[in-house]
């Protein structure tokens, strides 16, 4: 296949150039993976082993398409590509070489729900108010200091990070820390940070596993470049250091996540690193119309901190950009979805080729309400992940415990579901002896009649004559057989099956699903290790992107624009461009976060095609008030010559509930309306209540759209306090029916 042909000449001469340190500018819609894909397999054709190439990316999704890419022009060498992202392709080496770190290779991959679970129950322990060391800020912190290197002894010992712990009133989060890190090592578990920290503690003190992978990947090349962090890029540049052969490709016009440690330092700052560095601008967009891609340069051009191109396109040059400016952000909403009803009307499109694109996933209410009014199908990007399921955390846990017995957080979840009479009490007991004895949980537990007496002694035993009938499965059998044989054996399945209410059977389809694509992974001939082991590596190291299955349905596509990153849709909508919301109120303090709020409006932007329109309200209601809104700065930044600025009428529409949360100072105190039943969602299904928590957007199926105030779990009757649009409910959760929208 001579796949030069398919390049242009600035895509020729990077994927030709193989030797020495490169960088690949690549604008939004310029083809950088077409070319990152054709340089890999011109390597090979020139006789580099694939064994001698690692390929870094931000998705296992993006990982695998350029896998069979290249496939495609080199064949089966492919497979030999050391290709994922930057946390599989690090754990993998951490299998391998953790015991020099103190880690088995059987070790946990811990994610988000796991580690907040975790720092719950240090807080618990330390006798510390939840309320001011939330769980997931402790957790931000902790990565935060992982991102930068920081170690939990590093960080006690700093007196400008304890000094701002103290100023923030939280100065215990280096004594979480330490905990949490103890906790995680002494369970043979790591976080996703620790993945990156481990494999740079590694290299730092074992010189002999760094000339290893030295020597082994004579090429490096690193996708999304703008998106890596201290870790990533002080991980890829120690094993380039010997070769010189690495190749970053990135856009900084594109980084738009600081808030997950990305600093945008390393793309601007590379050729500092490498004097004699190579540059290859890929300035052609194929993807929108050139006044698409014009309105985006006349934004982005704004920025100071920035590598300067000139994106340009040759397709046809399209219509006006579309701003409309509506009332209310209902009236937005309505404005919307008539002019997706219309367009595929007309021009006979379909759904998917619509996307809704927002700053904060709290917009899409009003989004949502005005699709269901036309029976426009959509589909909200971003819900409760299908790992996150309590039944599927359930399963993964007894699965996680047969392969790694010091998994305390595993351990947890099984040792009293099903139910086999061992208590919240007898757990801590045994957590106790075990403090004592400096022992792990599971040597306790195996011994348990040194330690205990009574009833509780023989569920102990029993739960462990389970527990070693299951790691032999797991050590003996694929991964499907075994976690079909555990999901039976550990009662788990019959528990779920009895159950036959609608939430039941739900959760019951839930864990059918899961070994499902258990099954996919056994017979995928892309896995080469079929083990319970490895398919629990892919589901913990699987992020947003590659989780998301629903993709190709004919629906409207909902999502924040973070989410949309490496999208590309034909009619786009940015809604809610107005002050404070977009940029956001919280990025309005220093020129870096408003220059990443630009990023972020020019990403957006550069996710559409043909058809791009931009919404703003002049009113919205916004933590619970009516709020005036003033139209966002970056309108103001676009070009004008591309804009065809009009303010439309919503249509009349029917009678609708209003779902914005009830202000009794608005309220009108003669006159209220009659009232108007409530008609649900067409998609209305009932969610798990047990996933339920304070914060949450549901809906009633007559009291329609509320905001979960409080939850009351005393007793054997689990109650949610929700505010209604007709007021605040207490609502019985085994008899009510609710569907989560949001998570809080």
């Amino acid at each position: 296949m001579d796949y030069l042909q398919y390049l242009n000449e600035p895509q020729k001469e990077a994927v030709l150039h193989t030797d020495g340190p490169s960088m690949i500018i690549a604008g939004a819609g310029s083809g950088k993976t077409r070319v990152l894909t054709y340089r890999i397999a011109h390597l090979i054709q020139k006789g580099v082993d694939p064994f001698n190439i690692l390929s870094l990316t931000f998705t296992n999704k993006a990982a695998r398409e350029m896998r069979h890419r290249i496939e495609k022009v080199v064949g089966a060498d492919a497979k030999n590509l050391w290709m994922g992202t930057f946390h599989s392709v690090f754990a993998r080496i951490l299998r391998s070489e953790g015991s020099k770190i103190g880690y088995n290779s059987n070790f946990t991959i811990y994610d988000t729900d796991d580690s907040k679970t975790l720092i719950k129950q240090i807080l618990k322990e330390l006798f510390l108010d939840d309320k001011i060391y939330k769980p997931s800020t402790v957790l931000n912190r902790i990565s935060g200091a992982k991102n930068r290197l920081i170690s939990p002894q590093e960080y006690l010992n700093n007196p400008t990070i304890q000094s701002d712990d103290a100023s923030s009133m939280r100065p215990e989060l280096g004594k979480i820390y330490q905990a949490y890190q103890s906790r995680c090592f002494k369970a043979g578990a790591m976080d996703f940070d620790d993945l990156l920290f481990n494999t740079n503690v590694l290299f730092r003190d074992h010189p002999d596993a760094l000339n290893k992978y030295q020597d082994k990947f004579k090429y490096v090349m690193v996708d999304e470049f703008q998106d890596t962090n201290l870790s990533q890029y002080l991980i890829t540049k120690r094993l380039a250091a010997r070769n010189q052969n690495i190749c970053v490709v990135g856009d900084d016009a594109q980084s738009i996540y600081a808030f997950r440690g990305a600093d945008i330092q390393n793309i601007l700052n590379f050729e500092k690193d490498y004097p004699d560095l190579k540059i290859f601008k890929l300035e052609q967009n194929y993807r929108s119309t050139q006044t698409i891609v014009n309105a985006a340069n006349s934004v982005i051009s704004k920025n100071k901190a920035q590598l300067r191109k000139n994106v340009w396109t040759e397709n046809e040059e399209g219509n006006l950009v579309e701003v409309l400016k509506a009332g209310t952000d209902n009236e937005e909403g309505t404005l919307v979805a008539t002019a997706i009803f219309e367009d595929k009307m007309h021009q006979h499109l379909k759904n998917s080729d619509f996307a809704i694109l927002y700053r904060t996933n709290s917009q899409s209410r009003a989004m949502e309400e005005a699709l269901r009014r036309r029976n426009i199908p959509y589909k909200v990007i971003g819900g409760i992940s299908f790992y996150q399921r309590k039944e599927i955390k359930d399963l993964l846990s007894y699965f996680k415990y047969a392969i790694n017995q010091n998994d305390e957080q595993a351990l947890r979840r099984i040792i009293n579901y099903p139910k086999r009479g061992i208590g919240d009490s007898t757990v801590t007991k045994l957590m106790g002896f075990a403090e004592e004895q400096g022992a792990s949980l599971w040597d306790v537990i195996t011994h348990a009649n040194s330690f205990m007496a009574g009833r509780t002694v023989a569920a102990l035993e029993l739960f462990v004559e389970q527990m070693r009938a299951f790691i032999s499965i797991a050590e003996s059998k694929d991964a499907y057989e075994a976690a079909m044989d555990i999901a039976k054996a550990s009662g788990v399945m019959k528990d779920l099956y009895e159950d036959k209410t609608v939430e039941g059977l739900a959760r019951f389809e839930n864990v059918q699903e899961l070994l499902n694509a258990i099954k996919e992974f056994v017979d995928n001939p892309d896995s080469p290790d079929k083990s319970l082991a490895s398919f629990l590596q892919d589901v913990a190291l699987l992020t947003d992107a590659d989780a998301e299955k629903d993709m190709d349905h004919d629906k409207v596509q909902m999502m924040s624009i973070h989410q949309a990153k490496g999208l590309e849709f034909k009619n786009v909508y940015i809604v809610g461009l107005e002050e404070d919301l977009f940029p956001s109120q919280m990025m309005l303090s220093t020129r870096a976060d408003l220059e990443e709020e630009r990023r972020l409006f020019y990403v957006a932007l550069t996710r559409a095609e043909k058809k791009l329109t931009l919404t703003f309200a002049e009113t919205r209601y916004r933590f619970g008030r009516l709020k005036t809104c003033e139209p966002s700065r970056f309108l103001g930044e676009l070009d004008p010559k591309f804009l065809n600025i009009s303010r439309k009428t919503a249509p009349v529409e029917k009678p609708k509930v209003v779902v914005a949360p009830k202000v009794k100072q608005y309220a009108s105190p003669v006159g209220s309306k009659p009232k108007v039943n409530y008609v649900p969602s067409p998609d209305f299904k009932p969610s798990d209540t047990s996933l339920l928590e304070a914060g949450m957007k549901v809906e009633h199926p007559k009291f329609g759209f509320g905001i979960v105030k409080a939850l009351d779990i005393k007793g054997t009757d689990r109650k949610a306090i929700i505010e209604f649009t007709d007021g605040e409910k207490t609502l019985i959760l085994s008899f009510a029916k609710l569907k989560i929208h949001s998570s809080k």
